[in-house]
């Protein structure tokens, strides 16, 4: 499904936003009427509450909707989204609603209108909005769009989204935007990429690494996801409830897909790559074996103490080869480790740089895109983790502690590059909320987007 808002010149209802604590005010204003039909149907203007309006005939004339009280606002995001469930099909704008609000108010109401009906079609028509008044229609276009993209991929199951899947949707993606693109798989995967062949040559479903160019001027940017189509966990296999969202281990790689879309169709002067390894992670007997070591891309040879870390072996690759480039910005993105979520829980992406300038972008880009994150440390004290000894680094120390944060120093080694990000995304709606549906989710891109201008001086 695309993304849209209504013809800015069709007839449109009113939706008028009504905060809680001015609700009497704005009540003593209205037509007597209206004022008897709020007060008789108890509306108490709650973040999100719509009341219909009667007009002429038994048609619905508008509605009220309430825009809460300046707390509850910060304790949930894209609160008037509600509307999108609850009112009727037809095209509706909003009257009264402060202009500081109408950029997330618009990018919600196209957000809460995806649905995932591959599966199970839907014959509903959901309400349309007209774009706010002094918003950025193209960007909350593309940021829809590009989160479209991101959620399709992580809900599709793995039976259907296998690594060979995955590649048909990157180069779907390249295709529209004339982007070139570069597949490696096979013996170059072995002989070039160890790691990434390691991790997927126990599945029947053939590794492989992809890239993506676009662009021709402007600084670089490169963005890395983690492609993991499932993940039983290897020889080290995972428990049942362990593998329950396993579909969602390849969010990485979706979201640094849809953040490519939101670029490209915005036409950023930006010259873009993105590397993708796609891999799945299963048992046979050509899967890797606890205790043995890699070499890898770079030429660190690398412990393997659980293979249900398999993530960060597939980004080394691929960190590896994006940073032979240099490029001015480099980013990965993957849902890479449970401890993200113990710390910072399903609703925030925490990342990692060593740039305080790139940190402070990234925080105002995400309160722009209504996009949480958090930062936590490349804690340097922690290195001496990762190093088994007997290889260089060990892709899964048995400290018990910081599991984000070493996973994050493992992956610092490859990309060792001065301009480098890393967010652990969780990549997943646990249940339903405004504007995100239980399921898929992206995470940390919409706040890079806003973020980029001022990281590499647009």
């Amino acid at each position: 499904m695309t993304p849209a808002f209504a013809d800015p010149q069709s007839l449109s209802r009113p939706l008028h936003v009504v905060a809680a604590d001015d609700l009497e005010r704005w009540l003593e204003a209205a037509p007597p009427g209206l004022a008897v039909w709020a007060r008789d149907n108890a509306f108490r203007a709650g973040l999100g509450d719509v009341l219909p309006l009667p007009g002429e005939g038994g048609v619905m004339a508008g509605a009220l909707i309430g825009f809460g009280t300046a707390k509850t606002r910060a304790r949930s995001r894209f609160g008037l989204s509600r509307a999108v469930t609850t009112l009727p099909a037809g095209d509706w704008h909003f009257e009264g609603l402060p202009p500081d609000h109408a950029a997330e108010a618009a990018l919600g109401w196209l957000l809460a209108q995806y649905r995932f009906d591959r599966y199970k079609p839907s014959t509903r028509i959901l309400p349309r909005l007209k774009c706010p008044a002094g918003v950025d229609e193209a960007q909350i276009l593309a940021m829809a769009a590009g989160e479209y993209l991101t959620r399709d991929l992580i809900n599709t199951p793995a039976q259907d989204m296998g690594p060979a899947e995955l590649e048909a949707a990157f180069l779907a993606l390249a295709g529209r935007f004339g982007a070139a693109t570069q597949i490696v798989a096979g013996d170059a995967l072995e002989r070039d990429f160890p790691m990434v062949h390691a991790v997927g040559k126990g599945s029947d479903r053939a590794p492989r690494l992809m890239s993506l160019r676009w662009g021709q001027t402007g600084p670089s940017l490169t963005l890395v996801g983690k492609g993991v189509c499932f993940d039983t966990g290897g020889l080290n296999l995972k428990p049942s409830s362990g593998m329950q969202l396993m579909k969602k281990d390849m969010g990485g790689a979706a979201t640094v897909m849809g953040l490519a879309l939101m670029i490209m169709q915005l036409d950023l002067p930006i010259r873009l790559r993105v590397i993708v390894p796609a891999v799945e992670n299963s048992v046979s007997g050509r899967s890797m074996r606890p205790k043995d070591i890699l070499r890898s891309r770079k030429g660190l040879t690398v412990e393997v103490n659980d293979t249900d870390a398999e993530g960060r072996l597939v980004l080394g690759d691929a960190l590896t080869w994006a940073a032979e480039e240099n490029p001015e910005l480099l980013v990965s993105m993957a849902t890479l480790t449970g401890a993200a979520r113990v710390a910072v829980g399903p609703d925030l992406a925490p990342y990692y740089t060593d740039d305080a300038r790139l940190a402070a972008a990234l925080e105002a880009g995400a309160a722009t895109g209504a996009d949480p994150v958090w930062r936590l440390p490349f804690h340097d004290a922690y290195e001496s983790v990762i190093e088994p000894g007997i290889a260089d680094l060990d892709n899964a120390p048995g400290f018990g502690f910081a599991g984000s944060i070493t996973a994050a120093l493992f992956l610092r080694r490859f990309a060792d590059h001065p301009r480098y990000m890393h967010f652990d995304i969780y990549g997943h709606t646990p249940s339903d909320a405004p504007a995100r549906p239980k399921g898929g989710v992206g995470q940390g891109a919409r706040a890079l987007l806003c973020a980029l201008p001022d990281m590499l001086g647009l």
